[in-house]
C-alpha cells in the first residue's frame, strides 16, 4: 500500500528541486524528506530520484509519477478549498494578499471600519510582492496588479492604480533640467511605472533606488529627487507636491481574485465586497 503521505513529500520534493528546499517548505528535516520519498520508492519498487550533493533530480521513473501526483495535489487542494468554503462559520480568519502599498495604504487603515461591523471576522493581511499561489492555498483571497492567468478563478477588476511624479516643493522649485530622480532597483525595470520614468528621463540621473514603494516616498521627502508614487500615496502627503509631465504615467489595474469554492462561503462575500468597496474608493476604475 502506498501511503499518501509518502506522496505528499515527494510532491514537494518535486516542486522544490532539492531535500533541503522541501524541508524548509514543510517544516521538517531534510533527513524525513529523504526517509518519505525512500518509502515511496520501495512501495513503488522504482527509484524516483537521484540523490546528488546539492539537488534530488527526478529520474524518468520518477518525471512519469511526478505528473501523476500533481494531479493528485490540486484535487487536495480543490477539497480543501471546497471544505474551508463550506465550513466557515461566523467566527474565521479570512487571509488576504496584496501588493505592500495597496496593502499598507488602502486597506489596513480601513480595517477598523471593517471590525466595527464585523467583529467575528479576522482579516490576515499580507503585503507581497510576489502572487500569492491560491492553489497552494497561501491566501483565500488576492489582489493583483495584473490580470490572473490561472484556469478556473473568480476574477474581478476592482481598481485603477494611477502614478504621478512627486517631489518637495524646494525641488519642484528647481528647473526641470537640474531634477534627479528615484526609481526602483534594475530588478524591476519591467514594471510600466518604472519603463515610464525612464522614458522622461532626458539624460537626468537617477540618484537613489529602492525596492519598494515606501523607501522611495521617504527619500523623496528627504528632497532627494522625485520619485514615481501611486497617487494614493503622493497626493496624502502633505511633503510631497505633484510635478507636471508632458507624457501621462501608466495606469495598472487591480484585480480581485479566488477559487469559486471560497466565492460562495458569505464571510468570504463579505470580505470581497469590502475590498471592492475600498480599493474602488481610492482607485476608481474611472475618473468622474
Amino acid at each position: 500500500m502506498i501511503d499518501w503521505q509518502d506522496l505528499h513529500y515527494f510532491s514537494v520534493l518535486t516542486r522544490t528541486g532539492s531535500l533541503s528546499a522541501a524541508a524548509r517548505a514543510l517544516g521538517v528535516d531534510h533527513a524525513t524528506i529523504g526517509r518519505r520519498v525512500a518509502s515511496l520508492e520501495r512501495a513503488l519498487a522504482l527509484r524516483l530520484v537521484d540523490r546528488l550533493p546539492r539537488r534530488s533530480p527526478l529520474t524518468a521513473e520518477g518525471k512519469a509519477i511526478a505528473e501523476l501526483v500533481e494531479d493528485m495535489a490540486r484535487l487536495t487542494q480543490s477539497i480543501e478549498r471546497r471544505a474551508r468554503g463550506l465550513s466557515l462559520s461566523p467566527v474565521t480568519t479570512v487571509r488576504i494578499s496584496a501588493p505592500p502599498a495597496v496593502a499598507a495604504r488602502l486597506i489596513a487603515p480601513r480595517v477598523v471600519e471593517f471590525h466595527r461591523e464585523h467583529p467575528d471576522i479576522t482579516l490576515a493581511l499580507a503585503g507581497a510582492t510576489q502572487n500569492a499561489a491560491l492553489d497552494r492555498s497561501e491566501a483565500d483571497l488576492a489582489v493583483r496588479m495584473a490580470r490572473p492567468v490561472e484556469k478556473d478563478l473568480l476574477i474581478r477588476r476592482i481598481g485603477a492604480m494611477r502614478f504621478g511624479l512627486y517631489a518637495t516643493r524646494e525641488q519642484a522649485a528647481q528647473p526641470p533640467e537640474a531634477l534627479a530622480f528615484i526609481a526602483y532597483d534594475a530588478t524591476l525595470d519591467h514594471v510600466a511605472q518604472q519603463v515610464w520614468l525612464r522614458s522622461i528621463l532626458a539624460g537626468r540621473p537617477i540618484i537613489f533606488q529602492a525596492s519598494d514603494l515606501f523607501g522611495q516616498q521617504e527619500a523623496a521627502r528627504a528632497g532627494l529627487g522625485a520619485a514615481v508614487l501611486p497617487c494614493f500615496m503622493g497626493d496624502n502627503d502633505a511633503m510631497l507636491v505633484k510635478l507636471p509631465v508632458k507624457e501621462l504615467p501608466p495606469v495598472r489595474d487591480l484585480w480581485l481574485t479566488a477559487y469559486p469554492d471560497i466565492g460562495r462561503s458569505p464571510v468570504m462575500r463579505t470580505v470581497m465586497t469590502f475590498l471592492a468597496d475600498i480599493i474602488g474608493r481610492e482607485c476608481p476604475v474611472r475618473i468622474p
